[in-house]
């Protein structure tokens, strides 16, 4: 269970001696940067290099690194690294290295709304799985699989209700709780923000 705000895990990460942040991050944002460059079209084994890059740049930055909300979000940050590693892992694909090729392209893909939904898609993605992680340490397993088959898989009630030996309203309460909760996890991720 995520216990940290991202406010906290960037300090974290800034401190050069602390390394369990790094597999901090991993867990937390590695889902959403491996999702983002699925859907700018990189090979499973390229999403995974991404990653790796995206971890040795702001390896490289983070001791100088201050979070200031007032400067953007860490959404926005998280998004141009992400963006020149994919950049940078195309144009190594193709064999090429133009650094300022790839600035160009950052730059272009910020204001591509295609790129932007994408982002956000994955976004919604991250925090609904970081709330699905508490959600799982609050909810006994059987409602939790009730909401993942009714809810999430869009398995009919009745069927749902059968394979779990629970009753139909049962599923339909479970599915009613845990929304909530994760309407207000959301919520509070989004706060923790900035």
């Amino acid at each position: 269970m995520q216990t940290t705000t991202h406010t906290s895990l960037l300090a974290r990460l800034a401190e050069e001696q602390d390394d369990g942040a790094w597999a901090d991050f991993c867990t937390r944002y590695g889902d959403l940067i491996r999702g983002f460059a699925r859907r700018q079209g990189l090979q499973p084994v390229d999403c995974d290099d991404v990653l790796q890059n995206v971890l040795v740049k702001l390896t490289r930055s983070m001791p100088a690194f201050r979070y200031d909300p007032s400067k953007g979000k860490f959404r926005s940050y998280l998004k141009t690294v992400v963006l020149r590693c994919i950049f940078d892992i195309s144009f190594q694909n193709r064999g090429e290295r133009p650094v300022e090729d790839i600035e160009q392209q950052v730059r272009a893909a910020s204001r591509d709304e295609t790129v932007e939904s994408a982002w956000e898609i994955e976004w919604r993605r991250h925090h609904l799985r970081q709330a699905m992680t508490v959600i799982e340490t609050e909810f006994n397993t059987r409602d939790v699989a009730a909401f993942r088959s009714y809810a999430i898989n869009g398995e009919d009630v009745h069927t749902a209700a059968a394979t779990l030996s629970m009753s139909d309203d049962q599923v339909y309460k479970a599915k009613s709780r845990i929304l909530k909760r994760i309407c207000e996890l959301v919520d509070q991720q989004v706060r923790e923000e900035g």
